[in-house]
């Protein structure tokens, strides 16, 4: 009795060991990921690669977001005409945002495939032609932007004092559309190799100059010139620059998986051309999600001020709630694409299956606090009754098409990782524009749903989806992809 005794004391203590011991060992993974090092995706546990990968991940997109909360926070003490220019300007990059994000897809696939598949001069090559692509394409949009930024302007309907007085930030910030592109391009390169922790490290350090600079420049405090409106496009342009110059001093770097040397700076038209080709798709993605969402916020623009408030304010909260499942999608691509690289086809496929059950998780955690109590969240922005009352329900109603979501995101960015760009643009196309938009003004205005119609069509439309991104998945031609 004593021996069993004594026995029922050691188990518990045996499994408390245990458990501190997976602690730290998660603990020791995080600060790797963070601190970022060579590590080869194609072996070893997929949980923890999602886990090294994931995080720098997040904390880039984090570190994105950011740029654009910043900027509006300090603008709009300048009052509506600058704020209003803000918002025109960043119209008119969107086009400069989905070709960036296109390249990035691309050469997100092509970099993760050469790397996987040991070809560091491949990973060399493809790095140097999407960076001459970014500037070639970059070029006449600057020319526009310093020469046409007023015309631009009066194009997208501003009033004469947006474009007589306003019209310097518009130049600025399309004169420097280069710095974005290579903002975007560079960091897919890292992703891509692996070196997440790395862009990661480059939008903190740019958002940090922008965070510092942006008051400085707009108020003209201690020793800068106050520019107004035309210092907040100064302080991004000039963070950002900086995070690129990091980016080129990194590349140039004999310790990292990525390593330019003069023989591979020289035009390639067999990769340019497959680049190209595949960030169509990527740019198609991104302007059919984007382009959506403006026609369902011209719908429900038709239901009043409140009910597009409402809409607004929990279109925020939920985007940025699902920031970590993008890093997680992210990471997911990554690993597809490199483990492909390395002729593991079931791995890759292992690790979209564990990267989508771990966002559900997530995801479907999230859900429950946004079903449960949604005027939580709303009553942070803002305390109008029926704001607060439309906020909720919109929180309500996307939350329980969370877990279908949660494998559409990541199984979305696998498929751009295996470098098949075209089945997620016709699957955007196909559930956005043929299902959604359509679904959402039928609801809500025929069936007289009202606000109520949209939620619905938007919890339909994302949950087919994830259904459908599932289904072609599972079918596996993606893993015959040549990129």
């Amino acid at each position: 009795m004593k021996y069993q005794s004594s026995e029922n004391r050691i188990v518990p203590l045996q499994r408390q060991m245990n458990i501190s011991d997976l602690m730290a060992a998660l603990w020791r993974d995080i600060r790797e990921s963070v601190r970022g090092s060579e590590q080869n995706f194609t072996e070893g546990g997929i949980g923890r690669a999602i886990l090294l990968l994931s995080i720098p991940m997040v904390l880039e997109m984090v570190m994105e977001s950011v740029f654009a909360i910043v900027d509006i926070f300090f603008v709009s003490r300048l009052g509506a005409d600058a704020v209003a220019t803000v918002g025109l300007t960043e119209s008119m990059l969107t086009i400069v945002y989905a070709i960036a994000v296109g390249l990035s897809m691309a050469t997100t696939a092509i970099v993760a495939r050469r790397i996987g598949g040991k070809d560091q001069d491949g990973a060399a090559v493809a790095t140097v032609q999407a960076i001459l692509v970014g500037i070639a394409i970059s070029v006449p949009v600057a020319t526009l932007g310093l020469f046409f930024s007023s015309g631009l302007l009066r194009l997208m309907g501003a009033s004469s004092r947006i474009i007589g007085t306003e019209f310097t930030y518009t130049a600025i910030m399309l004169g420097g559309n280069g710095i974005i592109m290579m903002l975007f391009i560079i960091n897919a390169i890292y992703r891509g190799a692996g070196d997440a922790a790395i862009a990661m490290r480059v939008l903190w350090i740019a958002n940090l100059i922008n965070i510092v600079l942006d008051p400085c420049l707009i108020f003209g405090l201690g020793p800068f010139p106050r520019l107004g409106i035309a210092g907040a496009a100064v302080a991004t342009t000039v963070g950002r620059g900086f995070g690129v110059m990091l980016q080129f001093f990194w590349l140039r770097q004999k310790r990292g998986r990525i390593q330019i040397e003069r023989r591979h700076v020289a035009f390639n038209f067999s990769v340019t051309k497959k680049l190209i080709r595949l960030s169509l798709g990527g740019i198609g993605q991104y302007l059919i999600s984007t382009s959506s969402w403006v026609v369902l916020m011209r719908i429900m623009a038709v239901f009043g001020s409140e009910a597009l408030a409402g809409y607004t304010i929990a279109i925020r909260i939920l985007v940025f709630s699902i920031l970590p499942s993008w890093g997680m999608s992210n990471a997911a691509a990554t690993l597809v694409g490199q483990n492909l690289g390395a002729k593991k086809p079931e791995r890759a496929e292992k690790s979209v299956w564990l990267s989508g059950f771990i966002n559900m998780l997530f995801l479907g955690g999230i859900a429950v606090i946004f079903i449960w109590i949604p005027d939580f969240f709303i009553r942070l922005f803002t305390h109008e009754t029926e704001v607060v009352r439309i906020g909720s329900d919109c929180l309500r109603y996307l939350s329980f098409g969370y877990l279908f979501y949660a494998y559409g995101m990541v199984i979305s960015q696998a498929f751009n990782g295996a470098g098949d760009t075209t089945t997620p643009t016709i699957m955007n196309f196909f559930c956005f524009w043929l299902l959604e938009i359509p679904l959402a003004y039928t609801l809500s205005l025929p069936f007289a749903l009202k606000e109520k119609g949209v939620f619905l069509a938007i919890v339909i439309s994302e949950s087919v989806l994830g259904v459908t991104g599932i289904l072609l998945f599972r079918r596996g031609k993606w893993k015959n992809r040549r990129v």
